[in-house]
């Protein structure tokens, strides 16, 4: 590997979560005179970001911690390369639907990207060998590095002591000495330098991700199994309400008065909401089917979830992306199959 020529000052993109372990590996590289460039991938999976508190929610946790530090933050936001190592992952699974390998290979092979796009040298991780099981062992680290084509280039300045050194370290762009040796699942060496470096205020260490969820993972393999060719769409849809697969049909069903408001506007203009008129219930969107089986499925979900003191039939507005139709559908008591196929 040839190294760039010297610049007065490095450049190094620091892939920025805005937890503790990425805002650490930050301020240790910032202490030795590094220019950082935050670099923050909006998952399709990742579970919402709560709006940072005292910014009024106009920015997110990771870019006010990377405002606090005085470094340039870059959203990026993963779309249909991240959902091909969804669909069928390289290097497998951990317990849930997780393919967090072929994840961090895509997430470096992007970093280097823009690493080269800015005219950086170097990438920067806040990683901690042994913290997570499937993808911060010493072999997983070597796989993603060489997989990524990043070998040499990927500095984890927790870790850093306990992995052999890297091109920012041989190069002596960076004193290795000053970087850390931290190992595992504990947090007390990051709240130790935390308080030694007054950073008062960071989020707690869940990753975040819905594909480790073992109950979300029981929707996401139904959609990696019946429908693989889904889109970004199909996996914002899995985080509405109750997902039901029976037989080709898949439904998914609004829990509250309020929920139904945030699916049908979620659904507008992409797919058919039936918003229940005659009783009070659910808003239901069916996929998948004909005709007939959809409206089959219908009628047992409204029978099993409206109110029972109205019996059917049930006035229903249809609201699809070609108009609005009103239809009425029949009462069907016989609901054993639909909650036969309750997926979550």
């Amino acid at each position: 590997m040839t190294p760039s020529p010297s610049p007065a000052r490095r450049e190094a993109v620091i892939l920025f979560s805005g937890g503790l372990d990425s805002i650490l590996a930050a301020r240790t590289l910032l202490d030795q005179g590094i220019g950082l460039h935050a670099l923050h991938f909006d998952y399709p999976f990742m579970t919402k970001e709560v709006p940072a508190p005292d910014d009024a929610g106009k920015r997110s946790r990771a870019e006010l911690a990377a405002v606090r530090l005085g470094i340039p933050f870059r959203k990026a936001l993963l779309g249909e390369d991240y959902l091909d190592i969804v669909r069928r992952p390289v290097h497998g699974r951990g317990k849930g639907m997780n393919p967090c390998i072929d994840c961090r290979i895509l997430s470096f092979r992007l970093a280097r990207a823009f690493m080269e796009e800015i005219g950086a040298s170097f990438i920067v991780t806040g990683e901690v060998v042994g913290q997570r099981p499937m993808s911060q062992r010493d072999d997983a680290i070597r796989t993603i590095d060489r997989h990524s084509g990043c070998g040499g280039l990927v500095l984890r300045p927790l870790s850093a002591k306990l992995l052999p050194p890297t091109l920012p370290e041989t190069e002596g762009w960076v004193d290795r000495e000053k970087l850390h040796a931290i190992y595992g699942r504990s947090r007390r060496e990051q709240m130790r330098l935390a308080e030694e470096w007054k950073i008062g205020e960071y989020p707690g260490s869940g990753g975040g991700c819905l594909l480790t969820d073992r109950t979300f993972s029981v929707k996401v393999r139904d959609l990696v199994e019946n429908d693989p060719g889904f889109r970004l769409f199909d996996v914002h849809l899995l985080k509405f309400g109750r997902h039901f697969r029976v037989g080709p049909v898949k439904a998914v069903v609004a829990k509250s008065e309020e929920e139904n408001r945030r699916l049908e506007a979620f659904c507008r203009g992409k797919a058919a909401v039936c918003v229940s008129r005659s009783h009070p219930g659910p808003s239901v969107v069916l996929l998948g089917g004909d005709p007939g089986e959809r409206m089959g499925v219908l009628s047992r979900i409204l029978t099993r979830y409206s109110s029972a003191a109205r019996p059917g039939p049930f006035e229903v507005l249809e609201i699809s992306p070609g108009g609005e139709r009103t239809v009425t559908v029949p009462e069907d008591r016989d609901f054993s199959e639909v909650s036969r196929g309750l997926l979550c």
